[in-house]
């Protein structure tokens, strides 16, 4: 019996791995450059924490968490990494020895939910978390460091989508808002947003439904639900950003899925995804902290969606990472193998990417091999070049063949490849 992969998981291999590996690389130097350090935490945390800090009530709790059978506390693999980040602040107790903490990390995370275009049950996050603050320039910087990581990435045609949901007195007088003006028009909500209404009534506002998407269009609440303080801090953010020259468009209607957030919150959105069109979100969660046990301290962050980000990626055709080898090594004997085996370690000593034929191919098989691969130079050591310790040098792009002495040819292959 053959096994596939699990329904909503995929296997990465050539060449998609590469393109993680190079979102992974460059996103790590746009991190260290931001003065973020990486944090690796748990895929699985105990059930209470996501129930406790994304609320009873959201639909990642009631809907898509995935839980492991366990005879000790109940345990779920993470669906979001804001939780475990906090969870692991605390716990090692870098509330007291720094009190202001920039984090990143780079993992898989676990949701239940009907696998579509861009949305998979398994899936990866690149994410910060800055801790400690509530100066309206932190949230500033999030923002900076997301068009940072997207441009360098080579992502186009994004579009940053902004918003602040208040405090907790705003949130409360906003869901008392919402409930009041869409419980006049329940009947004409869709039946997810009829249960929204008396569970989470935020939610409402994200629906694809294009009827409820009307209803809730028709209300005018912008701003009136907000306190001074949070009209001013979002105030200095749009002020900030734009002194960034970063793009957004504000929206009164976008929120966030998760009880924990509180003020800024924005949305990366990209038109070749469909209607689950998100790369990426994050914002401000000021009591998250305090709420699992810590002091009070503000706290701002975002995750990007890596296999989303490749599927904009893909559409823009957008240039992937150059992975392929350098020289690939012919021998034309068994006997040879051992030599050639001491030249392809000088050759990976260098820098030079390179391989050689493991399965006993023939010479020509061996170019054949060579000319698939796409690779640049084939280095050829048969009898009269072992015995005059030479090597022949040919050059696929162009067809050429030399003969150069063994101490000379990694220099010529590195003065080759630089002319590329």
């Amino acid at each position: 019996m053959r096994y596939s992969a699990p329904r909503g998981t995929s296997d990465i291999l050539e060449p998609d791995i590469q393109v993680f590996n190079n979102i992974f690389n460059k996103s790590r130097e746009i991190f260290n450059l931001f003065g973020f350090n990486e944090i690796s935490t748990p895929i699985f945390e105990d059930s209470r924490l996501f129930i406790r800090s994304l609320g009873e009530v959201s639909e990642i709790v009631n809907k898509q968490m995935l839980n492991l059978a366990t005879k000790e506390n109940p345990l779920t693999l993470r669906p979001e990494g804001t939780a475990g980040i906090i969870r692991a602040f605390l716990e090692h107790h870098l509330d007291k020895e720094k009190g202001f903490a920039k984090l990143f990390y780079i993992g898989p995370m676990f949701r239940a939910e009907r696998p579509q275009k861009g949305r998979l049950r398994q899936f990866t996050h690149i994410g910060a978390e800055a801790i400690g603050s509530i100066h309206p320039g932190l949230d500033a910087e999030i923002l900076v460091l997301v068009t940072r990581l997207l441009n360098n990435l080579g992502v186009k045609g994004y579009t940053i989508i902004l918003n602040s949901v208040g405090c907790e007195k705003d949130k409360a007088k906003l869901n008392s808002l919402l409930k009041k003006e869409l419980e006049k028009k329940k009947s004409d909500l869709c039946e997810d947003c009829r249960d929204r209404l008396n569970r989470n009534v935020l939610r409402i506002l994200d629906c694809k439904n294009e009827s409820c998407r009307k209803l809730v269009q028709a209300i005018n609440f912008e701003n009136e639900f907000r306190c001074s303080d949070c009209n001013n801090h979002f105030q200095a953010v749009k002020n900030l950003i734009k002194q960034q020259q970063i793009d957004f468009q504000e929206s009164s209607f976008l929120v966030r899925g998760l009880d924990y957030y509180t003020g800024t919150v924005f949305e990366v959105t990209h038109p070749d995804l469909g209607s689950q069109d998100a790369i990426g979100a994050g914002g401000r969660y000021n009591n998250l902290v305090s709420q699992l046990g810590g002091p009070e301290l503000g706290a701002v962050g975002f995750a990007l969606g890596v296999e989303r980000l490749i599927l904009a990626l893909k559409s823009k055709q957008a240039q992937l990472p150059d992975n392929q080898l350098d020289v690939f090594l012919v021998v034309t004997s068994e006997d040879l193998f051992s030599q050639g085996l001491s030249i392809l370690t000088n050759l990976r000593d260098c820098g030079i990417r390179s391989d050689i034929d493991y399965t006993n191919r023939s010479l020509k098989a061996q170019m054949r091999l060579a000319n698939n691969l796409n690779v640049r130079f084939v280095l050829i050591l048969g009898e009269e070049e072992a015995k005059n310790k030479f090597l022949s040098l040919k050059d696929m792009k162009v067809g050429t063949q030399e003969k150069f002495p063994l101490e000379q040819i990694v220099g010529k292959i590195k003065e080759l490849l630089q002319r590329k």
